[in-house]
């Protein structure tokens, strides 16, 4: 069997690896990718285990990529990706020291000359302010020398209500005059000046003014705004408390000389340091840059490489020691059809290790249960995707994937059938695929990403939607005439412009030559349009919904088959299938009988055609009998009595037969004593069992005896991969079980195939609103404008309507009929035949650990 139709064959491989080549060959088998190794160790503590200095080395060497990644990122600096389709493997124990010692040094260069630029930016910034604080001190001395001389003060610039007039600072001969100038960030300033007047009580004098251009601060880089202040005041105590407040709010102070002539010789010398320091800079960050520059080169390198040896020590950590710790032990899960490239792969790392003790691998018996390992490619990925989302198949069942490729877009398209909506997705997903290595690369969101994933997903469901939108005749809530319609109107009513037809009435259809694909045309003017497209998507939602359960209820054949749960078939699948066929696969065939055979003039003169549901519920209540009127064909009323009584018996045979039939064998066994008798007990998860040989019937009887039915098989579950507990023989169980099955299947039949209806109100929904959105947006709008508008009305209506039609019908209804048709697969498809309880394969692969982040 191919792996998409049913998981790969595991087998569970035990490795001698010699110490000195197991970093090598562990590394080989991790650039395959085949292997899932089992921990050995699980109640070591990870920080007891034999690699774990190896294992903190590598996190020491990540963080120091992270460290450079994120100021080669804060420089704008672009880290070169690594050439395509070169892969890097993970390099030898002592090649990892020469990349740890690198990353040291690069580490601790980039530290100092950040910290370099770091201080020549602080130096840059103070003098900076220091050099706008000597501008502004001129104007502001002469300010503060006619307050303090005259008695008057600038109240109104602190705004506040509550000052007396008695505060304010008077006229002090001979007092000597101290200012204290700094730089303030523009938000504190009103609370400053507020806290300074009330603190010191209107004894000081305050002068401040913008700092125009903008300053970056050298430690977090953020842009800062500040004010140049200086305060005036008389006497040390006043301005010890000036400091103090001036502290509070994380003022910078600077030293500001009293006299004119001082303060022009110290501006003077602070715009020739600020020239020198300009220069300076550029050096260093040029300096600065050019060495980012030469980590960018090599860091996504050095991100792979570190990344890979870390995966190895920890995949080495999950290994045994033998007694004289020269040899590795490990265990892992590994396909049987590929065990030749991994003993290929273990003789490559011998090779590259120069060892001269060669690897071996021995496949091992085992009852525990495999892990399940399903092939895919970028195709089929995200199919397998949509499965696995509902539960990993358990091992070595049936895979819905093939046929969920095909089912899964074209249900969607059915609730979606709008061939202009589709054409509109099947382009986006179309770009997404041509330039796929490109956009593979780029990095964006959880929705850009979801999108791109399932590229492939999208693509079928808007070819899909094209062809179904074609069958509905629907392409933006209009239909194409191609073909001319079978549909003629009656000449006595072409002056009808502006009513709809009633096609049984007002016109004539040529049986001979229908409408050759979709729907006529005609329908789109029809009165009755929504009532025949209703009753046709309603019944396609039938015969849709019951072919797909019926092909469930097939598949699980296979699994029988293949787990040899033979009386499954006899004793499950038969009367399933009666039971599905005998009443909703009869409602399939008056489907197609009335489609075909059933015309206008069927049962003429009385009601019309009868009614597909009546027909059913008289099935029923009526058994045996069934009205003229509502009669199809001759001798129905036999038909119908047969396939109800067909239906009332699978009910006890689905409930009882299995557990007769599993009760006599246990019987039989007990008489002849045909049970296993070599099965340890386990004590464990990880605990191994013998293997017994047994031929199917003792197989058969063993399980019966170990109680190892679970309403779905007659064979233990070692068979399947799963344990081999041995139980004691339970009819009540089993009765308990085939109980809750029956029941579930039965009713499960009815509420399935209704739920299936939601195709049809869907689609139903999709139609009339775009419908809907097509005459707000373009009949009403363009009738009310005038002529001269009109060519205007055009371009602004129809971005309108395009941007709600992306927005609503492909996005929002999209998702709706996507959530739908996954709902259809995974309660109503997959439950006739798949259980799900796998554990998915999660090899070591070198590949998946070089694409995750740091």
């Amino acid at each position: 069997m191919g792996s998409l139709f049913r998981s790969e064959e595991m087998t569970l491989a035990q490795l001698y690896l010699q110490s000195d080549a197991a970093y090598r060959s562990i590394s080989e088998m991790g650039e395959l990718g085949l292997a899932q190794f089992r921990d050995l160790n699980p109640d070591v503590n990870q920080f007891q285990r034999r690699y774990v200095n190896e294992v903190r080395r590598c996190d020491e060497m990540e963080r120091r990529l992270r460290y450079l990644k994120k100021e080669i990122e804060v420089a704008n600096v672009l880290i070169a990706p690594l050439p395509e389709g070169r892969l890097l493997e993970a390099p030898p124990p002592d090649r990892m020291l020469d990349l740890e010692e690198k990353l040291k040094e690069t580490e601790d260069e980039l530290k100092e000359v950040t910290a370099n630029q770091e201080r020549l930016n602080c130096n840059f910034l103070e003098l900076t302010e220091l050099k706008h604080i000597l501008e502004k001190t001129g104007q502001f001395y002469n300010e503060a020398q006619f307050v303090m001389t005259s008695g008057e003060a600038y109240i109104d610039q602190f705004e506040l209500e509550d000052i007396d007039s008695t505060q304010i600072p008077t006229s002090t001969s001979g007092a000597s005059l101290m200012s204290v100038a700094g730089v303030i960030n523009r938000e504190r300033i009103p609370s400053f000046e507020r806290l300074l007047w009330r603190a010191c009580r209107g004894n000081v004098f305050i002068r401040q003014a913008e700092i125009e251009e903008p300053m970056e601060d050298p430690t977090t880089r953020d842009e800062l705004r500040k004010n140049v202040f200086i305060i005036f005041m008389q006497g040390q105590q006043l301005a010890s408390r000036v400091r103090k407040i001036c502290d509070g709010f994380r003022a910078t102070l600077y030293p500001i000389a009293d006299k004119q002539a001082e303060r022009r010789e110290m501006l003077a010398s602070v715009r020739a340091r600020i020239e020198d320091l300009t220069s300076v800079l550029a050096q260093t960050t040029d300096h600065r840059l050019l060495l980012l520059q030469g980590i960018a080169q090599h860091l996504e390198e050095w991100i792979v490489v570190a990344h890979k040896s870390k995966g190895i020590y920890h995949t080495m950590n999950m290994c045994n020691v033998d007694l004289t710790s020269k040899c590795l032990i490990a265990e892992c899960w590994c396909p049987v059809d590929q065990l030749d490239e991994i003993q290929a792969a273990l003789q490559r790392g011998q090779r590259k290790s120069s060892s001269q003790v060669p690897s071996i691998l021995n496949r091992m018996e085992t009852k525990l249960k495999p892990p399940t390992y399903n092939k895919v490619n970028k195709f089929t990925a995200a199919f397998q995707n949509i499965v696995d989302a509902y539960g990993v198949a358990t091992y070595r069942e049936v895979n819905p994937t093939p046929y969920t490729i095909i089912t899964f877009p074209f249900l969607f398209a059915v609730m979606f059938g709008d061939c202009g909506h589709g054409l509109l997705m099947a382009l986006f997903a179309l770009y997404l695929v041509v330039n796929e290595k490109k956009l593979a690369h780029m990095k964006g969101g959880e929705i850009t990403g979801t999108f791109f994933g399932g590229r492939y997903i999208i693509l079928l469901m808007g070819a899909f939607s094209i062809y179904t939108g074609i069958i509905y005749n629907d392409c933006f809530s209009k239909s194409f005439n191609v073909f001319g319609s079978s549909w003629h109107i009656n000449e006595e009513i072409t002056e009808k412009t502006e009513e709809t037809v009633d096609l049984s009435v007002d016109t004539d259809f040529d049986k001979h030559n229908p409408y050759p694909f979709g729907l006529d045309p005609i329908w789109q003017l029809a009165s009755n349009k929504l009532t025949f497209t209703n009753s046709f998507k309603m019944k396609l939602s039938v015969v849709m919904g019951v072919g797909q359960m019926m092909f469930g209820v097939i598949l699980g054949v296979f699994n029988h088959l293949h787990f040899n749960r033979k009386v499954n078939i006899y004793a499950q699948f038969v009367p399933e299938v009666l039971f599905l066929g005998g009443i909703f696969g009869y409602l399939t065939f008056m489907i197609f009988f009335k489609w075909i055979l059933v015309d206008t003039t069927f049962n003429a003169g009385m009601a019309g055609p009868p009614s597909l549901l009546i027909t059913l519920i008289n099935m029923f209540l009526s058994f045996g009998n069934v009205e003229k009127e509502n009669e199809f064909f001759a001798g129905q009323a036999g038909i119908q009595s047969i396939l109800v009584v067909i239906a009332v018996l699978c009910v006890p045979w689905m409930l009882m037969m299995k557990p007769i039939i599993l009760y006599m064998r246990n019987k039989k066994s007990k008489r002849y004593g045909m049970l296993a008798t070599a099965v340890i007990r386990p004590t464990g998860d990880d605990t191994e069992h013998l293997v017994v040989n047994e031929d199917e019937d003792d197989r058969d009887a063993s399980a019966a005896v170990m109680g190892l039915e679970n309403g779905r098989s007659d064979e233990p579950e070692s068979a399947a991969g799963g344990h081999g507990d041995e139980e004691e023989f339970n009819i009540g169980d089993i009765l308990v079980h085939q109980g809750i099955h029956t029941i579930e299947f039965c009713l499960g039949c009815i509420s399935n195939t209704a739920s299936y209806l939601r195709l049809w109100a869907l689609s139903l929904a999709h139609a009339e609103l775009s419908e809907v959105l097509w005459a707000m947006m373009f009949r009403i709008g363009l009738n009310a404008m005038t002529s001269p508008l009109q060519i205007v009305a055009i371009f602004v209506v129809f971005a309108i309507w395009a941007v709600l039609t992306i927005n609503i019908l492909l996005i929002m209804e999209g998702l709706s009929a996507f959530l739908h048709a996954l709902r259809l697969h995974w309660v109503e498809f997959q439950n006739k035949f798949y259980d799900g309880q796998g554990v998915k394969f999660t090899p070591f692969d070198l590949n998946n650990e070089a694409e995750s982040d740091i």
